[in-house]
């Protein structure tokens, strides 16, 4: 995760946001950027609380299961 230390945190803020939301993908992410989806699973893993991130988890988990592309 070394690149992500690297951002601003309005940046950190703004990626937690997409990755919380239901519309865009990991590839979205990295487009605007740069980073992969594991290191998008990690910063959220050190930004959310732990509850937080496994329910997020699970969510994404689930809802990519029923939809072709996603996260």
């Amino acid at each position: 995760m070394r690149k992500t230390t690297n951002l601003p945190p309005e940046h950190i803020s703004e990626i937690i946001e997409m990755a919380l939301s239901d519309h865009v993908s990991f590839a979205d992410i990295k487009a605007q950027y740069g980073i992969s989806d594991k290191q998008v699973k990690t910063l959220m893993r050190h930004e959310l609380k732990s509850s937080s991130y496994k329910t997020w988890r699970k969510r994404v988990r689930d809802f990519g299961e029923r939809r072709e592309v996603y996260k």
